[in-house]
């Protein structure tokens, strides 16, 4: 097992980890969570013998192997599948082992050099790694290809796949999900299930935390807290555990207050000296409880669009890919004003393209695209947060921006809206280049913003965002009047902002009739299918309506399946109206509940001081009977009170429910 006991870790100035422990036992699924710039790369550095600490102990032990994936990026001439055997140590260990011994002609270490590669699985080792190249989306034709013909995201597909390839008995994976699409996400979960080592893995992606962790560690405030169970039972633990940090730092400001106020009154009278006198040492021995802390809350809001063209965007016959290349063809569709559409499919199908030609970053090849009046697009390209310059501040940027594209304003006007996405201060003026992944990524979502868009072009906008801004985001895409069309791999975000959805596959794009999870039963054919040589299923299609008179129907512009975009804003504003009627009418029950829960409170303290007195020597037989009466007073109030809070509970859960 790893144990860490007692661990100081700082970076530069900044303390990382202060008398941080906690112990994880072989085989545990562990997820690593805490905001951006929190330290958990830093821990991963440290149970990596990268980086050693100012002062404690991490104990891991001596024979464990560590699978990890290396952040730089390779630049290899080596085959896919030759560079991800590379990962496989013991098989490397054994290869080169049998060199040295035939190249000294010993038949006894050539006889040890064999029984070395049978039991790192030699026979086997080629398919296993082909097995994990494809799981991970490479094509079969891209097994043997140079590594450094890739592009950088799927360099980093060989990274994870090297690290995979390791029979490690400790994997500590950073974001592993930030370049994957969601087939291959899929897959990467069920292997990780089967993984029998410790695993260690920092995500933000909610759904995948839940998919492979029955542990959380949560790095907060240089503290490491353990908890059992996925990321939503974190929460709800969470949750609990502040609630009761809150509770007792309350009643111990009660008591506080209380007994300052007894010193105040009677500090300068004679015969209540003493009894002041004794409450001013109590109060210098309390050991002082803090208030529960959390980060604090972000959130943002798209402006709402000066106009809403509908539709927004009509596609005839379009064909769009590189060059003279097309990789989706004959595409006729309309998008419609307040549309949320999540645009599916697996890597190097065409999703990004499509994209990048509606945003009007690649020509067409063919066909047309008609834009409706007063169409203003905001773009969050997967690549944006490359092209920030990098020197320049976050305040620089804005004022081109403003100046450049509008609307126009003031510097205060935009150091005040720089505040709302956290840019605060000296930080408006800090070098880009010098922020963090995530604070780069809530800059370009402010520039998103200023730029008052009426369609969301959004790809992949969650790679470097922490689980409070994906949250804000979410919102905030909810709330947006406009039209979205997402791509991303965070089903959260997906199921919590889509209506609808196009499936990009085999050079087409279709609607596809179902959500998310049909989406991953459709997936887990196209894999069987694949493995038994069958040709790919045919994914659920969406009923179309051909829209277009005197066309022929390959030409059409079918309507999507969605309700009509009214309807859609209406629901959210029903259901923002129904959410605040339900909150009128729980109201009574939720007032007497916390006035309960003060109370008893209250009633535990007094419990407790009279329990502590009874237990006092010398207690005369009067004063006695007067405490235990006093104690089963308040005991008999205590359960009273307890009865009337469970069904003050029970009838406020029946009107949730019911609303």
């Amino acid at each position: 097992m790893i144990t860490i006991r007692n661990i100081t870790l700082r970076r530069g100035v900044k303390v990382v980890l202060q008398d941080a422990g906690v112990v994880l036992q072989p085989g545990e699924k562990v997820g690593l969570i805490g905001r951006n710039g929190a330290g958990k790369s830093s821990l991963f550095s440290l149970l990596a013998g990268r980086l050693h600490a100012d002062a404690g102990d991490v104990e891991i032990p001596p024979r464990w192997r560590l699978g990890e994936v290396a952040q730089d990026m390779p630049d290899s001439e080596d085959g896919a599948t030759d560079f991800v055997l590379q990962g496989d140590i013991p098989l490397q260990a054994a290869q080169a082992e049998l060199a040295a011994a035939e190249a000294a002609d010993d038949g006894d270490a050539i006889a040890h050099a064999h029984l070395a590669l049978d039991e790192a699985g030699a026979f086997d080792a080629r398919s296993r790694a082909e097995a994990l190249l494809l799981g991970l989306g490479f094509r079969s034709e891209q097994l043997h290809a140079a590594v450094n013909s890739f592009s950088g995201g799927w360099r980093m597909r060989l990274q994870l796949a090297r690290a995979l390839m390791c029979p490690a008995e400790l994997l500590l994976l950073d974001e592993p999900t930030n370049h994957l699409d969601l087939d291959a996400l899929v897959w990467l979960e069920a292997w990780l299930k089967r993984y029998d080592g410790l695993m260690i893995v920092i995500s933000h992606d909610r759904e995948f935390l839940d998919a492979v962790t029955r542990v959380i560690v949560h790095l907060d405030e240089g503290q490491l807290v353990r908890y059992t169970g996925n990321y939503t039972a974190f929460e709800e633990m969470r949750a609990e555990r502040l609630m009761q940090a809150q509770a007792a730092f309350s009643k111990q400001q009660d008591r506080i207050a209380h007994l300052q106020r007894f010193i105040d009154r009677f500090k300068a009278k004679a015969s209540k000296a003493k009894q002041a006198q004794s409450r001013v040492k109590a109060l210098a021995r309390m050991e002082r409880l803090a208030p529960a802390m959390t980060a604090s809350d972000f959130s943002f809001e798209f402006r709402e669009p000066a106009s809403l063209p509908n539709p927004m965007l009509s596609f005839d016959t379009l064909a769009c890919g590189y060059g003279k290349r097309a990789i989706v063809s004959n595409f006729s569709r309309s998008v419609l004003a307040g549309q949320r559409i999540g645009i599916l499919g697996a890597n190097g199908q065409g999703k990004s393209t499509l994209v990048k030609t509606i945003a009007g970053d690649l020509p067409l090849i063919s066909g047309t695209t008609t834009q409706g009046k007063g169409l203003v697009i905001g773009y969050f390209a997967q690549q944006e947060l490359d092209v920030l310059q990098l020197d320049d501040g976050a305040l620089m940027h804005m004022v081109r921006l403003a100046r450049d594209v509008g609307p126009a304003a003031r510097e205060q006007q935009l150091r005040d809206f720089l505040g709302q996405f956290r840019f605060t201060g000296d930080m408006v003026t800090q070098a880009v280049g010098s922020l963090s992944g995530g604070e780069k990524a809530r800059l370009v979502l402010a520039m998103l913003v200023w730029q008052r868009p009426n369609l969301l072009l959004l790809d992949e906008p969650t790679n470097h965002l922490d689980l409070t801004t994906r949250e804000a985001l979410s919102i905030a895409l909810n709330e947006f009047e406009g039209t979205v069309m997402l791509v991303s791999h965070d089903r959260a975000l997906l199921r919590e902002t889509c209506d609808e959805f196009w499936l990009v596959a085999r050079g087409r794009v279709e609607p596809f009739d179902g959500d998310l999870d049909d989406y991953q039963k459709w997936l887990l054919e196209v894999s069987r299918a694949a493995a038994r040589g069958q040709p790919m299923p045919e994914p659920p299609r969406a009923p179309v309506v051909d829209s277009v008179k005197d066309k022929p129907a390959a030409a059409a512009v079918p309507r999507p399946s969605a309700p009509p975009p009214a309807a859609t804003r209406d629901e959210r504003k029903n259901a923002k109206q129904a959410r605040a009627k339900q909150s009128e009418a729980t109201r009574p029950l939720r007032t007497e509940l916390q006035r309960i829960d003060e109370r008893l409170g209250r009633l535990a303290n007094e419990k407790q001081v009279l329990e502590q007195q009874l237990a006092q020597p010398n207690t005369s037989s009067e004063a006695y009977a007067e405490l235990g009466r006093n104690l089963a007073h308040a005991a008999a109030e205590t359960a009273m009170l307890e009865e009337r809070w469970l069904e003050l509970q029970s009838e406020l859960e029946a009107l949730q429910a019911g609303g």
